[in-house]
């Protein structure tokens, strides 16, 4: 199905091909799917202009209080596909929605798809037509995962299983174990997890239309992987990667694995970022490049949303890193961003430059590279506030400094503090705060209801995490 697709096409196209279930999917706050299934019977032309009155919006997570929590969703018939792993049957199509608040109540502040569709608005506000992104979104596939926490009181353990891990106890012979931070790019057979990559990629790009660049198996042991997805407007790519975390576990469950987008999931080895690539465009041009800049072939525009970035690089933490988990991966040595700097092809910064190709033949290829957010991060909400930092240094033209073209992990805390870099949170805790004092540039583009829910929901997670005794400390404290 293809984005110009009327509301009375697609439920002819349903009509005709016998599909009996319509998904209606959408987001919440914290970045998670939900869904509802009604009978394709039951969706009509007025389902689409009422939407369906089916959410009890308190039973979201941030969504709505009981007292006032009718919703309705309405579907965007545009991104409608069917899904493939339903038989003929059960013939199920699916349709992501936009959430209202019930009895006319206008659009739900606290919807993240409601937040990106204000941000492309606030884009055009400047005189730009519209912004690329391009997301890396990493993962880890493992063939078992089990923890136990159903009694914290008595003691709390996990365990990860994976037949490429150098701890597995699989009997396989032929087994090629990939060691911590050598799994980047390997051939089969070591690299087990090909024929799963491919999958995902065909059905992704035959069934939901999402173009896909590449796969390939990342730096990290036991089954971290990256799939490319072609670059797209804020919206439509929030929406991709939603569908891509959808297709990526389902996948993964019909051939007796189990995909998760945790950070950290693993010790000792790399964690799972999703480095953010951005640019803008104004009368089909790129305004990001200019061909005269020595350095880099960036603009004084591209430097000045650079300098947004860096500038709110703290507060932005708390909605691209928002979980606990995100700052075990926040750490030196793993490739992961922990200072705030920019430079051109230098992976220690938070803010990366490509350098792959020059020239005015590439300039469609000159962006920036966020790349402190991780794969936890809701992709509607994280890609509104990178633009509207990055606005918010075009508006006040914030100089974001001269770049750093050092290894700064190996650089003195001296030298760091002679060339102004800042570091990044240390914990969500830290990075809420960094938020609560610097949120004024979120404004144009997220309701001070929505940025406090952020807050509330995140600060319980850390006192959640944080209140409990962690395995290691009886490591580290048991004979004190």
């Amino acid at each position: 199905m293809r984005e110009e697709i009327t509301v009375e096409q697609v439920i002819e196209y349903w009509r005709k091909n016998g599909v009996k279930f319509i998904d209606l999917h959408f987001t919440d706050v914290l970045g998670k799917l939900h869904h509802i299934t009604v009978t394709s019977d039951y969706m009509d032309v007025r389902s689409f202009e009422e939407g369906v009155p089916k959410l009890d919006g308190s039973s979201i997570k941030g969504f709505a209080e009981i007292h006032n929590s009718d919703m309705v969703l309405k579907p965007d018939p545009s991104t409608f596909a069917l899904i493939p792993w339903h038989d003929s049957t059960r013939k199920t199509g699916r349709m992501i929605c936009d959430v209202y608040n019930g009895y006319g109540g206008g659009r739900s502040t606290r919807d993240p798809r409601y937040v990106a569709q204000k941000a492309e608005a606030y884009l055009r506000e400047f005189g730009y037509d519209f912004s690329y992104w391009g997301p890396e979104v990493e993962f880890f596939v493992f063939d078992k995962v089990y923890w136990d926490v159903s009694n914290p009181s008595r003691g709390m353990c996990y365990y990860l299983e994976s037949r490429e891990a150098p701890w597995s106890s699989s009997n396989d012979a032929q087994r090629y174990p990939i060691r911590f931070k050598e799994g980047y790019f390997p051939t089969p057979p070591q690299d087990t997890l090909m024929d799963y990559r491919s999958e995902v990629c065909r059905i992704l790009r035959e069934y939901f239309n999402i173009s896909v660049d590449a796969h390939h198996h990342e730096v990290a042991t036991a089954g971290q992987c990256e799939i490319d997805l072609r670059y797209d407007t804020l919206v439509k790519m929030a929406d991709n990667v939603q569908t891509y975390k959808y297709v990526a576990k389902n996948v993964a469950k019909q051939m007796g694995l189990i995909a998760t987008f945790m950070p950290k999931p693993l010790y000792g080895d790399n964690a799972s970022g999703m480095h953010v690539h951005v640019s803008i465009w104004k009368n089909g041009e790129n305004i990001f490049y200019d061909p005269d800049d020595q350095y880099a072939e960036l603009s004084q525009t591209g430097r000045y949303f650079i300098g947004g970035l860096l500038e709110h690089s703290r507060a932005l933490a708390a909605i691209v890193a928002p979980t606990t988990n995100s700052y075990r991966r926040l750490v030196p040595g793993y490739e992961a961003p922990v200072y705030i700097a920019w430079s051109k092809a230098n992976r220690s910064a938070n803010v990366r430059i490509p350098a792959y190709y020059r020239g005015g033949n590439n300039s469609r290829f000159k962006r920036i590279e966020f790349r402190t957010p991780d794969s936890s991060a809701n992709p509607y909400l994280s890609f509104s506030a990178i633009l509207a930092a990055g606005l918010d240094g075009i508006k006040h033209k914030i100089d974001p400094g001269d770049p750093v073209d050092e290894d700064i992990y190996k650089i003195t805390p001296q030298r760091r503090r002679e060339l102004g870099i800042r570091e990044l949170p240390g914990s969500l805790k830290e990075a809420v705060e960094s938020l609560e004092s610097d949120k004024e540039f979120l404004k144009p583009v997220m309701s001070d209801d929505l940025i406090q829910t952020i807050i509330e929901l995140e600060m319980n997670q850390f006192y959640e995490v944080n209140s409990k005794p962690h395995p290691y400390e009886f490591h580290l404290y048991f004979d004190v």
